[in-house]
Parts: structure tokens; sequence; C-alpha cells
């Protein structure tokens, strides 16, 4: 995260030396925000599989969960049809396995949420650097005809300056 910070610095250090309008330091602003959107997409990647390891995870614990609360359905009913004395242990497990179950909901639930606002926060994240691209050739455009233009000038008064003499 640093890492990825520190060439955030950098592109943006590299943004106003490039005012100059030298072509070297363009070309390396360039390519240290390709470096940062290449290191972005690996971290985007990198949640992205994390992020499905967990759901599997969650998925895995909701089915043993519900097999497990099936299994000791059978046994209480095993147990009240024996009059075991463990009938009262066996209720009390039940309840916590129910109240697990009814934990696990809203923990999908937020699992879901945390996903919507991952990827609306990506779009986002990709607008602002279509932004980015479309001024940043706006900004060679301006450059190029400011130049452009200068030079032009330049060749008129050097013209001038010849008809002079």
């Amino acid at each position: 995260m640093d890492r990825q910070q520190s060439q955030v610095l950098r592109v943006k250090n590299s943004g106003m030396l490039s005012n100059n309008g030298s072509p070297v330091m363009e070309d390396k602003e360039e390519e240290m925000t390709r470096s940062v959107l290449s290191a972005f997409r690996a971290k985007e990647e990198e949640i992205e599989r994390k992020k499905m390891e967990v759901k599997e995870k969650v998925q895995a614990h909701l089915g043993r969960v519900e097999e497990e609360t099936k299994r000791l359905a059978e046994i209480r009913e095993e147990l009240h049809a024996l009059a075991d004395p463990m009938r009262k242990e066996v209720s009390i497990v039940r309840k916590k396995i129910d109240l697990a179950n009814r934990e696990l909901k809203p923990l999908g639930l937020t699992c879901q949420k945390k996903e919507k606002e991952y990827k609306e926060a990506l779009e986002a994240f990709n607008e602002k650097n279509r932004e980015k691209a479309q001024l940043l050739v706006k900004l060679t455009e301006m450059v190029n005809e400011s130049e452009r233009m200068r030079m032009k000038k330049l060749q008129e008064l050097s013209k001038n300056i010849d008809s002079l003499q």
C-alpha cells in the first residue's frame, strides 16, 4: 500500500514537472501511470480472489451448519424417544445452532453490501482514470498547438528581420 502511495505521489509530482512540455517527462508520467494502474489491477485481482475465498468459506460453513442442524434435530428426536437425561443439553446446543444461523444471515448481507460498495468504488476510479486520460490528450494538443503557433510567429519575425537587411 505504501508503494502504491509513493507511486501516486511520483505521478503527481511528475505531473507538476511536465508543464515544460518535455516529451521525456510525459513518457515518464505515462510509464508511472501505467505502473500505478498495473499495481491497482494486481491488488484488485487479489481482493477479488480473497473475496471469493471468503465467500466459499461462508458457503461451506452454511452447508455444515445446516447439516449439523438436521443431525441435531434427529438426535433430539431420538433422545426424546428414549427419554434420555441429555435432552436438556441437546436442546441448549440446538438453540445455539439456531442462534448461529440467525447471525450468519446478516453477515451474508454485509458481504453482499461490501461487494456492491467495492464495485461502485471501482467504477468511480475507472471513470476518473478515463477523465484523466482525456485531460492528458487535451493538454498534449494544447501544447502542440502552442508550439506550432510560436514557431510560425518566429518564422514571421525572422522573415521581417531578413527583409530589413
